[in-house]
């Protein structure tokens, strides 16, 4: 049986009247505790992750600040990530920031079969709402960029990503187009959207009609060359949704050529060609594990 990673938690409230005391539990703070008997420096790995679903907060607020909660979870991940080897000062710090309507518990001691499995469980135990399970299904660009987070999220590289990436800073003032990540490596820029081609193809026509400006503004700004991916669902499940999704490996093109000559897969393949005409690399979301996993080798993790 493999040996257990110690670890603490901390979970992340959210106390919009402390006096009242009503709180909703909205993210969790894991930290890797090493053992006594280390006999390395290694540092210790810590992960924050948010909810997804702010529903309960808006019901215990209803003018609760959103935007600024979801930017808190990158924040406080980038502050851990100076190296400190205690978050309790960084997570007091945050606390007093917010006047305490975010509030730390005190810490928790877990053993993790890993980070990323044990992230995933004190979420659903003690973050997600009861009735997630049978909540509706997302469907189309929410479900893609969903999905897209959570892959990235696993890897342990979401928080050192950009997020919602500005197209104006690249093309010009007032284009609205926003990537929804992007990161670094060396001299390549490498952005991905979510672009769902379930129900017509106009989200994928403002991708393509954009790609070559924004390839040229990123030499411009950043000197550096832009490696554009779409993300898109697996065709089957638009043109059969009853069938299981799990297709391993499938790819775009392959799935495309099996769906016959629907409507919808005749839409389908002329979202994919139009991207791809502006060396757009486009990729399903069965692929999205394999582009996680190469965005934490070229992050050096």
């Amino acid at each position: 049986m493999p040996e257990r990673i110690p670890c603490e938690f901390f979970l992340v409230r959210y106390v919009p009247d402390p006096v009242k005391c009503e709180f909703v539990n909205i993210g969790v703070v894991l930290r890797e505790v090493p053992g006594e008997a280390a006999t390395y420096a290694a540092p210790a790995e810590t992960r924050v992750r948010f909810t997804r679903d702010w529903a309960r907060v808006r019901c215990l607020d209803a003018d609760a600040d959103v935007e600024l909660l979801e930017a808190l979870e990158g924040e406080i991940a980038a502050r851990l990530k100076l190296g400190t080897a205690d978050p309790k000062p960084v997570l007091a710090q945050i606390e007093d920031s917010f006047s305490n309507s975010i509030q730390m518990t005190e810490a928790r001691a877990c053993l993790a079969e890993s980070m990323s499995a044990e992230l995933d469980l004190l979420m659903e135990m003690y973050v997600a709402p009861r009735r997630e399970k049978r909540a509706r299904i997302r469907t189309g660009r929410a479900a893609i960029a969903g999905q897209m987070r959570t892959q990235f999220e696993r890897a342990g590289v979401w928080a050192l990503m950009r997020k919602r990436i500005a197209a104006a800073t690249y093309t010009q003032p007032g284009d609205p187009l926003r990537i929804d990540c992007g990161y670094r490596p060396n001299g390549v820029i490498k952005m991905f959207h979510a672009v769902s081609l379930e129900g017509d193809v106009e989200a994928a026509k403002v991708l393509a009609f954009s790609a070559a400006r924004l390839r040229e503004g990123v030499t411009r700004v950043e000197k550096a060359r832009l490696e554009l991916s779409a993300v898109v669902e697996v065709l089957r499940t638009i043109a059969k949704p009853g069938n299981d999704e799990d297709d391993a490996n499938a790819g775009a093109l392959e799935i495309a050529g099996s769906a016959g000559s629907s409507e919808a897969a005749d839409r389908y393949r002329f979202g994919v060609d139009i991207m791809e005409e502006q060396q757009i690399r486009v990729i399903t979301v069965n692929d999205l594990a394999r582009a996680a996993a190469t965005a934490r080798a070229d992050l050096r993790l």
